[in-house]
């Protein structure tokens, strides 16, 4: 997870587009073919593309952006942490 990351699929994507792009994804992990190097990276798209969507709706919801981002970031933090 990368809030740079995370921040600038927000600014630049819809929800929507975010939700195909992360069935796209999903998809691909999926074909028997793909390596452990592929899903590694997948997955790591998978999680930012996650952020973003929740991002957007902490947004959604009347959160500023920045606080949006910040709580995102606190809450995996703290996950981590237990």
């Amino acid at each position: 997870m990368k809030i740079p990351v995370i921040k600038q699929l927000f600014q630049t994507n819809s929800p929507e587009k975010l939700e195909a792009t992360l069935e796209v994804l999903e998809a691909f992990c999926e074909f028997r073919g793909v390596s452990e190097t592929e899903i590694d990276v997948a997955g790591e798209m998978i999680t930012n593309i996650c952020g973003a969507l929740e991002v957007h709706q902490m947004v959604a919801d009347g959160a500023v952006e920045k606080d949006a981002l910040n709580a995102f970031g606190q809450k995996v933090m703290g996950s981590i942490d237990r």
